[in-house]
């Protein structure tokens, strides 16, 4: 579903009137204090947060994939049998040899991207709760 320039302006109006962007700020201020409580930058932090606010007005869903390796990570940590855990069982029997193979690497490369993506974002929502 496209959002009209009607639908975008009635958010806007919304999110004044509930005090998202009072709530943003007072986020932001505590982000900002744990960030220098912990000894990490606060500029990267505030950075982060942004991008957090600006996925969350344009609707962005969290990718389910980065969410599996979350969870898995923080339960866990880094683990030797990752892809094996993160593979679909059921669709990966259906595969020939050469798709097993091809269907791996394409996991292990995303799961590569999603290690550092984590690495990247964790030191930041230890810091400081975003929304």
């Amino acid at each position: 579903m496209e959002r009209t320039l009607k639908m975008l302006a009635k958010e806007a109006k919304t999110r004044m009137k509930q005090g998202f962007w009072e709530q943003c700020e007072r986020d932001l201020d505590a982000c900002r204090r744990d960030a220098r409580a912990k000894g990490i930058s606060e500029s990267k932090a505030e950075h982060y947060f942004v991008g957090k606010v600006t996925d969350a007005i344009r609707g962005d869903t969290p990718d389910e994939f980065y969410l599996k390796v979350k969870k898995l990570l923080l339960e866990e940590g880094e683990v030797s049998d990752a892809i094996g855990r993160l593979t679909d069982k059921a669709y990966y029997a259906t595969l020939s040899y050469a798709e097993k193979q091809r269907y791996n690497l394409e996991l292990s490369e995303k799961y590569l991207e999603a290690l550092k993506r984590f690495k990247r974002e964790y030191p930041f929502e230890k810091a400081g709760k975003t929304q």
